[in-house]
């Protein structure tokens, strides 16, 4: 992934505000919005590693569990046609379609 750390299985974003002449982003993958912001890239990561561990520390303290960042775990809606579809890709590929679906989102 482009333009993303990563910190004890966080994923941050990184950007840049012209406005402000700033680097900044936000922890993806939780419910809850936290931010972070420095003038450099060596600022920006110092910033995203305490916004995590202040989240998880906060979480500790207040007895509230964290958000998982992700699970592992898709629950995909398609239409029939491509079910049947994705299936038949994956067995003539020798696959489960979990294992034939998880090679193409890889690919992605």
């Amino acid at each position: 992934m482009k333009n993303v750390m990563k910190h004890k299985n966080y994923a941050g974003t990184v950007e840049y505000s012209a406005e402000d002449d700033c680097l900044f982003g936000r922890i993806l993958g939780i419910s809850d919005v936290i931010s972070y912001e420095g003038e450099s890239v060596a600022e920006l990561r110092a910033a995203f590693e305490e916004a995590v561990d202040d989240y998880l520390n906060l979480c500790a303290e207040t007895g509230r569990k964290p958000d998982k960042p992700y699970s592992g775990k898709i629950l995909l809606r398609v239409s029939p046609e491509l079910h049947a579809h994705a299936a038949m890709q994956a067995k003539l590929h020798g696959m489960s379609l979990n294992q034939w679906a998880a090679e193409r989102l890889a690919e992605a």
